[in-house]
């Protein structure tokens, strides 16, 4: 009766299906348990929202036999795309979570990472990068390099990831390959170069020519499966030969090797360019621009050819780990990368999931194995963990592994760590590795569930979130009496929202969104207080003498302190204190109640007694002296503006920019091009709320758009008046001037 039971759930019998013909494929290709080190890649697929990067995840997955069938994302058939698990996912036709799977093209162990396009859920990508050893930058063909694409340009810049460049649906309308290229040096500074170019566009595209081998590849069959390799258009041979001169000449200006053959007219082999574009491409010399279309199934597997070709293996790449980071006396190790026991075991740990059977820690293995049964530590909280099971991902379905090596991507259940935890074998060695970049959340809305019975399911909801992504934060707010919650954006908070209800059964209300401002001192102040306190026994001293500064512009989003003591007045030992003291009272501002940024504490001097002294009566001098500050000092509020990308039809370009500066947006660049426009400006994020709705109206259902957050900047003097108002209000601060509003009342 069960068997019968499971065979009816068509998801069961999918999952099966792709499971029987993974294995098939792979008892073909005859690959040994252990693979060799050169024959692993480890790739994530990136780019701005809607180009294509779990489209072509799929096509990758079906060329490579790791599905049956492929699926699309907005699918009539309501299975959706593979990686695509979570069933927000498939509703709403994009990626929340980035998803990990494995396969294998040409005898070469292929890690993936899917992630998400929305800057939303940017932190997605980000530990998706601080792992990977490359990966595809995907560029819509109509679009080009857009708001986010220069996001994650900038996280594959931060992790040294090297990448290569696939030009997507060049079957749309106003698709453009040579533009997007022109973009990707213009805006992204790559030094890019085809090494393909497409057999016609939109309707007429045929296939691609390879410009290395300079001959043109097709792609037959109901799914483009079967490649036909023929000669080049005779049309096109110009072009291609144009394309290739080039392409010799970018190289010759970044591979040495290359650049001699060059210079001293030495033949050129396709094996001398290839090699140039690999050694270039791993030093992010050189980015290799790929063409195609993956939802016509053209140029995937070539692609696929590609990453093994040009992207680097796991022992061409340096990764390093801080060994006495707890002692002071930090040195770095570089780790080994071989697939063997011969080194001790050091894995990452980049995400965490709660999956069916406790939390899922998704893990990279950097050095040494790991064997099912063995004991690993956390080297942050000296926790030891029995492996009990080890299990490779792909998409939301496990499969059991009883080994895994450097190189490999896995994961643990059971183990409770936090995102950017380092997992070791020997305790001993007192590894780290370097963590993962988390951005600070930009909006804050107050949340509670809509039934007081939910409240268990509530807490239990949160707990989980929170933990799973650093960018959601939870707390409670005692001034307003209510739980708030942050993220990057409004459809962050909304995805969470949704997900409770789904996933917890707990249905949530949502108050409206708030800003996260700023306060900036305007001015240096000193300050010169003393904490006394004497209440019999041993009592409290300290005091403190300084100066609060504040930074420059560009340190205006973090707070520093600074010991410029000489001599004993202040006793090493409360040196902390004081500046716990001072990070303390920067959690909330005097004139707004929002966090205190860009100031430097100066610590000058001080006194201590020799009995009433402790580091906790330096904490409350640090406290006054603070409040000190806030009292003389000149505040300013300081706003996120966020950088937004606009794109629309040419007629509703007057409507568009009018409603921009309404927003108190600044208008920094247009782009025009086949009848539509694209608007990039600066606009304060407490000003954009609301703005998805009023341009689709706008635009008749045709505009979208997309922001990021770039900087914080100085409010107007009307916006900063009116939140010291409300926050007086809120905290019963506020005194009416009388003469004031009889002035207005008498003028109106």
């Amino acid at each position: 009766m069960i068997f019968l039971k499971l065979i009816r759930n068509k998801k069961t019998i999918r999952n099966f299906r792709n499971f029987l013909f993974f294995e098939r494929q792979c008892q073909t290709t005859k690959i040994p348990g252990r693979i060799a080190l050169e024959k692993i890649r480890n790739i994530g697929i990136s780019a701005h929202i809607d180009s294509g990067k779990t489209t072509l995840t799929e096509r990758i997955l079906f060329y490579t036999g790791r599905i049956a069938a492929m699926h699309e994302v907005k699918g009539k058939d309501n299975v959706g795309a593979t990686m695509d698990s979570m069933e927000l996912e498939r509703q709403r036709g994009i990626t929340i979570q980035s998803a990990a799977t494995y396969t294998i093209w040409k005898n070469h162990n292929i890690n993936i990472i899917d992630t998400p396009g929305h800057v939303d859920f940017t932190v997605e990508v980000e530990r998706a990068l601080r792992v990977l050893d490359g990966a595809v930058l995907v560029l819509c063909a109509v679009g080009g390099v857009q708001s986010q694409t220069l996001t994650v340009n900038r996280q594959m810049k931060r992790y040294e990831v090297p990448c290569l460049a696939f030009i997507n649906k060049l079957d749309r309308l106003g698709a453009d390959h040579k533009r997007v290229i022109g973009q990707l040096r213009s805006k992204l500074k790559h030094n890019a170069s085809f090494i393909q170019l497409p057999i016609g566009l939109e309707k007429e595209c045929e296939g691609i020519v390879d410009i290395v081998t300079n001959e043109a590849v097709y792609f037959d069959g109901k799914f483009g499966e079967t490649i036909r390799k023929d000669e080049v258009p005779k049309d096109m041979r110009a072009e291609v030969e144009s394309s290739r001169q080039e392409l010799i000449e970018h190289l010759s200006n970044v591979d040495e090797k290359f650049g001699e053959l060059y210079l001293e007219e030495k033949a050129i082999s396709i094996d001398d360019i290839k090699s140039a574009i690999r050694r270039s491409c791993i030093k992010r010399l050189f980015t290799p621009v790929l063409v195609g279309t993956a939802l016509k199934n053209k140029g995937v597997q070539p692609l696929l050819d590609s990453v093994l070709e040009y992207l680097p293996n796991p022992a061409e790449v340096k990764n390093i780990a801080i060994k006495g980071e707890k002692s002071g006396k930090e040195e770095t190790i570089i780790l080994n990368p071989e697939r063997s026991d011969a080194n001790p075991f050091v894995s990452l740990a980049f995400k965490l999931e709660l999956g069916k059977f406790g939390q899922l820690t998704y893990l990279r293995c950097y050095q040494g194995t790991l064997k099912k049964g063995e004991v690993i530590h956390n080297i942050r909280t000296t926790k030891k963990v029995k492996v009990s099971r080890l299990v490779r991902l792909h998409s939301n379905n496990m499969e059991d592994v009883s080994e895994v090596f450097a190189g490999d991507i896995f994961a643990l259940f059971g183990v409770d760590c936090a995102s950017g935890d380092t997992f070791v074998t020997n305790p001993k060695l007192q590894l780290a590795m370097e963590s993962i970049f988390v951005p600070d959340p930009v909006v804050s809305m107050s949340i509670e569930p809509a039934n007081n019975k939910d409240r268990d399911n509530f807490s239990k909801a949160i707990a989980r979130f929170t933990k799973e992504d650093p960018t959601f934060r939870f707390r409670y707010d005692t001034d307003n009496k209510e739980c708030v919650a942050s993220g990057m954006g409004e459809l962050h908070l909304e995805i969470y929202a949704q997900r409770m209800e789904k996933e917890y059964n707990c249905p949530v209300k949502m108050g409206k969104p708030k800003v996260a401002f700023r306060e900036i001192l305007m001015r240096a102040c000193n300050f010169d207080y003393l904490h006394k306190k004497q209440s019999g026994g041993s009592g409290q001293y300290g005091r403190v003498t300084g100066i609060v500064e504040p930074l420059s512009i560009d340190k205006n989003m973090i707070l520093e302190f600074k010991d410029e003591t000489v001599g004993t007045n202040v006793p090493k030992p409360m040196i902390p204190g004081i500046e716990k003291g001072f990070l303390h009272m920067c959690d909330k501002g005097a004139v707004s109640g929002h966090k205190i940024s860009g100031i430097c504490f100066r610590l000058l001097d001080g006194a201590h007694h020799i009995v009433d002294s402790s580091e906790y009566a330096f904490f409350l001098a640090a406290q006054g002296a603070m409040k000190e500050v806030f009292q003389e000092g000149l505040w300013q509020i300081l706003e996120p503006i966020m950088s937004v990308e606009v794109v629309f039809p040419e007629e509703f370009q007057g409507i568009i920019m009018g409603q921009l500066v309404k927003r108190h947006g600044i208008i920094t660049g247009t782009d025009g091009y086949d009848g539509w426009t694209t608007i990039y400006a600066e606009v304060p994020l407490n000003d954009m709320f609301g703005y998805a709705g009023e341009v689709r109206s706008c635009t008749q259902g045709k505009g979208e758009f997309s922001m990021e957050f770039i900087r914080y900047s100085p409010c107007s003097l009307e916006l900063q008046e009116k939140l010291v108002k409300q926050y007086q209000i809120d905290n019963g601060l506020y005194v009416e001037d009388k003469k004031q509003k009889k002035k207005e009342q008498y003028s109106k």
